[in-house]
Formats: structure tokens, sequence, C-alpha cells
């Protein structure tokens, strides 16, 4: 038998292509500052610990500004709050905090939705490697199960022939 007859497919493929790359690094390299900041600030506003120093601010606030009024009402002379109930400039700051916040929230949350649809463009471009890869793979196994059938025959023609298998089965 020639050794090129002996090569199958998988000699001959080349993985040239090598699709596999880090999105979040690339991802990250073309961030603007900007983006930064506002994935930066979507991330604090977002979490826990942003959530329970608010809301401990917001009782400090009501607290003083209700025993100011208070304090207030029963002496004259007393320092008057400057936020009484119902607390217009707290809702008017929770109001502007929630004006800016929520678009740059928004704005981290399409980035990170354009990133997703990368990692999945990604995903899908190495399937389509990994397909034509198995391809290969199962081809050549094809390819071999053809050459170790050829070689069996071989042996047992040659085993057929041979003098010493004709004493042996007398």
């Amino acid at each position: 038998m020639k050794t090129s007859k002996l090569q199958g497919p998988a000699a001959t493929y080349r993985h040239d292509d090598h699709v596999i790359k880090n999105i979040n690094k690339e991802f990250r390299t073309r961030l603007t500052s900007g983006q930064r900041i506002a994935d930066w600030l979507a991330k604090v506003v977002g979490s826990w610990p942003f959530i329970i120093y608010q809301s401990v601010v917001i009782v400090i606030w009501m607290t003083t500004n209700v025993y100011l009024t208070y304090k207030a009402v029963s002496d004259a002379d007393f320092f008057h709050s400057w936020d009484p109930y119902p607390f217009i400039l707290l809702n008017l700051v929770l109001s502007f905090q929630a004006a800016y916040t929520g678009p740059v929230v928004m704005m981290s949350q399409n980035r990170q939705n354009e990133k997703d649809r990368l990692a999945a463009e990604h995903d899908y471009q190495i399937n389509i490697k990994a397909e034509e890869e198995i391809k290969v793979i199962m081809d050549h196994l094809v390819h071999q199960d053809i050459i170790l059938k050829e070689l069996i025959d071989h042996i047992e023609k040659l085993n057929v022939e041979s003098p010493l298998t004709k004493d042996f089965h007398q």
C-alpha cells in the first residue's frame, strides 16, 4: 500500500483560523472613559451597600427634620428644619438622583446587551469551526475503517494462502 493512500482527511486538514478570543478583554479595550464611568456608577447604584447607605441617609434626614420641626414648635428660638414634613427637598433630591441614574443604568445595560450579542456571535463562529473539524474527524474515522477492512482482508487472504495454515488445518 502507498503511504499517500494511508493519509486520510485529518492529515490534509489545516487548522489555520483561530476563532477563539476573549470577548470580555476585547470589549473592555473599546470602552470610552464615559462608558467606564457609567458602568461603574451602574455597579455602585445597583448594589446592596448603596441601598443600605441611601436608606440610612434618608432615615437620618427625615428623623432630623421631624425633630427640628418639633423643637421649633416648642421653642421659637430653636434652629428650624431645612426640610419639614412632607420633605419636599428630599423628594427633589431623590427625583434628581433617579433622573440621572436611570439613563446611566440603561446605557450600561445596553452595553451589556451588545457584549452578550458579541459573545453569542463568537460562540456561533466557534460552533461552525467545531462542526467543520468534527466532520473532518468523522471522515478520517471512515477512512481508517476502510483501511482496517483492507488490512483484515489482506491478512485473511495471506492466512488462507499460507502453506503453514494449510498444514495446520489438516
